[in-house]
């Protein structure tokens, strides 16, 4: 009954929630992009289905009984939009029985937190464009996910409970190569921390780095999270590289802090996460 409860909170908040037209605009430019078109993979069989979803950080699927019904041309326009994340659909009956789908559904597999998540036949029955697209961008979370106020919603909507930031501003030189870094240190964290990139460069972001008592000449710094007991920690001035954010993982995981005299956060992160 609780999760139900928690399920039916989450679904009305994606529904009725309306994001800024500020923010709108950020998610619609971090989706588009000018490359070549895309295609819904048509997917036939079980093994290619799980070969399709393992191959992706994202993974959207169309499980689909009634091809005529309109969240069926719905879920095609998303294929250009979110160019981040994969796209595909099955009528199989063997496939929607592997996934345990009873009725058109339409589901979000992540590899970061192994997570499925689904919009079933009542709740796609009235879906429009807005809120099929809220749910895949709230929802998309990486292997190294960019912070912005809709993907901060699916972040404290993940089963995992520490989060490890990584503020630093992309314009900076050495942005690539500590990104390329960056990503491969939260592959040995996976399943035990979700990584965040807050962009130092984005004005609006200057909110996440002052929450952590965090100044822009301290960067770029880690920040290190965990939202069941608020217990945090910093790394500033660091040099972003596998070696530094493993053993800064490590030490907290470990109950070790690089700051014991931090004070407590004035409000919780989440509740900071929600206020745009």
């Amino acid at each position: 009954m609780e999760a139900d409860q928690c399920r039916f909170l989450f679904l009305l908040f994606i529904f009725m929630c309306q994001l800024s037209p500020e923010v709108a605009a950020e998610v619609q430019e971090s989706s588009d992009d000018p490359g070549a078109s895309r295609e819904t993979v048509q997917l036939t069989d079980v093994p290619a289905t799980m070969e399709f979803i393992a191959a992706a950080e994202v993974a959207v699927i169309g499980f689909f009984q009634d091809l005529e019904i309109p969240a069926v041309s719905l879920f095609h326009s998303m294929v250009q939009k979110f160019q981040a994340v994969s796209f595909g659909i099955s009528t199989d009956s063997e496939v929607l029985a592997h996934y345990n789908i009873t009725g058109n559904t339409i589901s979000l597999f992540r590899l970061v937190d192994n997570e499925q998540l689904d919009l079933e036949s009542k709740d796609i029955e009235s879906i429009d464009a807005t809120k099929l697209s809220r749910f895949i961008e709230i929802n998309s979370l990486h292997l190294v996910t960019e912070y912005n106020p809709a993907t901060a919603i699916g972040l404290f909507n993940s089963m995992i409970q520490i989060h490890l930031l990584l503020m630093m501003n992309k314009a900076s030189p050495e942005y690539e190569e500590s990104m390329h870094r960056y990503q491969n240190a939260a592959k040995l964290f996976q399943g035990k921390i979700l990584f965040i990139l807050v962009d130092s460069g984005v004005k609006a972001n200057g909110k996440v780095i002052s929450f952590f008592k965090l100044k822009e000449s301290q960067l770029p710094a880690l920040a290190i999270y965990r939202t069941l007991d608020e217990e945090w920690d910093t790394l500033p001035r660091v040099e972003v590289s596998v070696e530094n954010v493993q053993n800064f993982c490590d030490g907290f995981l470990g109950g070790k802090r690089l700051n014991t005299m931090l004070p407590s956060l004035d409000n919780s992160y989440f509740s900071n996460r929600l206020n745009f």
